[in-house]
Order: C-alpha cells, then sequence, then structure tokens
C-alpha cells in the first residue's frame, strides 16, 4: 500500500496503540507527513460537508461522481506532461463541470448530460494512460484510492487556498443557490440567473471534488461530498443546521479515518468511507423508530 510504505520509510517500525488516549493522540502529530495530512483532511471536510447540502438538495450526487472520474483523466494527463496531478484534476473537472452546469440547466436532462461528457473524458483517460512509460501503478493507485498520508507542505498550500475560494464562492452565492436548488422553475420565473447559477455551482463543486481526491480518491468520493449530507438531511430541514451536521460528520469521518489508520496497515479511505456508510446505514435503520416516536409525542400531546 502506497500509505504504508510512506509510514515505514519515515519510522522503520509499526505503531503500537498504547490505550492512552491523549498519549496516542499526540503520537499522531509527532511526524510532519500525519500534521500535513491532519490539515489536508480538515479542509477537505469542510468543505466537502458545505457544499454536499447542495449535492443531494440539487441531487447532483451523480454529477460529484462523475466530475471524479473526469479529474482522473486530467490527473493521469498531467502526469504524461511530468506535471502535478492536481493541477490537471483541476483543470478537468472545472472544464467539466462548466460545461455540465451549461449544457444541462434543467434536471432532467443533466443524467445525460453528464454521461456523453463523462464517456469523452474517460476515452481520454485511457489515451493518457497508454502514453505514460513512468511506474502508472502507484501513479493510480494514488488517483484511484486517495494519498492523504502523502500529502506534502506545497500540497496542503494549495488545498487552503482552493479551500478558502470555494467557501468563499459558496457564500457568495448561497441565498439564489438555495432558491433555485429548492425551486428552480419559481426561482427562474422571479428573475434569477438559473442557468448561471448552475455553472457556478458546478465549478465549486468541481474545485470540492478535485481536493476530495486527494483524501479519498476518484473512486471513493461520495464518502465525503455525498454521505454526510445525506446524514444530515435526515435530522434536519434546515438548511443551516444541515450544512453544519454536514461539516461535522465529514470532519468526524476523516479526524476518525486518520487516527485508525495510524494504527493499521490499512489504507485510510477505506476507514473514512465504512465509517461513513456505517453511519448511514444505521441512520436508516433508525429512521422508522424515531418516526414511530415522534407520532407517540403527537397523539400523547394532542390526547393530553
Amino acid at each position: 500500500m502506497v500509505e504504508l510504505s510512506i509510514f515505514a520509510t519515515i519510522t522503520n517500525t509499526s505503531p503500537q496503540f498504547s490505550w492512552n488516549l491523549l498519549d496516542d493522540i499526540a503520537v499522531l502529530f509527532h511526524y510532519d507527513f500525519m500534521v500535513h495530512a491532519f490539515e489536508a483532511g480538515t479542509i477537505v471536510a469542510i468543505v466537502a460537508g458545505a457544499i454536499g447540502y447542495f449535492v443531494v438538495l440539487r441531487s447532483s450526487a451523480f454529477a460529484a461522481h462523475a466530475l471524479s472520474h473526469i479529474g482522473f483523466a486530467g490527473a493521469t494527463g498531467a502526469v504524461v506532461l511530468a506535471l502535478n496531478p492536481i493541477f490537471g484534476l483541476l483543470a478537468f473537472t472545472v472544464c467539466s463541470g462548466v460545461a455540465i452546469g451549461a449544457l444541462g440547466n434543467r434536471l432532467r436532462g443533466r443524467d445525460v448530460t453528464i454521461g456523453i461528457v463523462l464517456a469523452w473524458t474517460l476515452g481520454l483517460g485511457v489515451l493518457f494512460i497508454s502514453l505514460y512509460n513512468g511506474g502508472y501503478a502507484t501513479e493510480a493507485y494514488a488517483l484511484l484510492f486517495g494519498e492523504i498520508l502523502g500529502i506534502s507542505t506545497g500540497d496542503v498550500v494549495v488545498t487552503i487556498a482552493a479551500g478558502a475560494i470555494t467557501i468563499a464562492a459558496l457564500i457568495a452565492v448561497y441565498r439564489p443557490l438555495l432558491f433555485a436548488s429548492v425551486d428552480e422553475e419559481l426561482a427562474g420565473a422571479k428573475g434569477v440567473p438559473v442557468t448561471a447559477l448552475s455553472i457556478g455551482f458546478m465549478a465549486i463543486l468541481a474545485v470540492a471534488v478535485t481536493e476530495a481526491v486527494q483524501v479519498v480518491g476518484v473512486l471513493l468520493i461520495f464518502a465525503l461530498i455525498v454521505t454526510p449530507a445525506a446524514i444530515a438531511v435526515r435530522f434536519t430541514s434546515r438548511p443551516f443546521a444541515a450544512i453544519l451536521t454536514g461539516v461535522l460528520l465529514a470532519l468526524a469521518f476523516t479526524w476518525s479515518g486518520l487516527a485508525i489508520a495510524y494504527y493499521s496497515p490499512h489504507p485510510v479511505s477505506f476507514f473514512i468511507t465504512s465509517m461513513a456508510f456505517a453511519t448511514y446505514v444505521v441512520v436508516r435503520l433508525a429512521e422508522p423508530l424515531r418516526r414511530r416516536l415522534q407520532r407517540r409525542e403527537s397523539a400523547t400531546a394532542a390526547g393530553g
């Protein structure tokens, strides 16, 4: 595993869990690669949790998933040109996101548009892979499944900059985006620039996907962008509360995954995705019980 080899190269030992939680937490920050992982992971989780609410609200989960695969083509293209894969990821996801937003401004047409763009860019990815003569296995593993323990200081700076831009853009369009996400036709009738918002949101989502790829990889993007928000909307219908809950869940999954992976030979992305999935399953299974309790409380209040 890529992540395990990084730890072994630096320490030449296997980390041991002492059951003294304070000491075990302190040990996590003894190495720069772990500090960088927590820094980048925190920024990515905040951005993913915030934008994930709108992804769920706008039924754009397929778009988030597709952009991550499109970004894979861009990253492989950058590697062919001996550039940092993150720049290829960003270029392809932003351009494709803008195209999806411009061509698929109506919800019913987005899946077809996204599928067309996705198929074309995957073809480009196959071409770039055939042109690449380097150590493809290592690069492909990192892009597909994430390599958060291999993030450098420069990667952290890029992540912070991209995260700040994403959050600022999301705040700037928050009110009209929320209106258009809830009722696109009414928003258009009221003069809200629905198409421009669609393009802008897809561009913001593209940047968020590019950041999240570093943590969970292109194949596991749902874990941070979709799952926390999908859990949050089942607890509250208030936008701000749902966004805050999604951010907190994304942070919890990321931090816990990093901490567990430090003492385990398994990759970080496995723990992040597994905890997110398990939490979602528990919430779904507990929902009927919660509804019965709410009905019982309502009946009791009405009878009293």
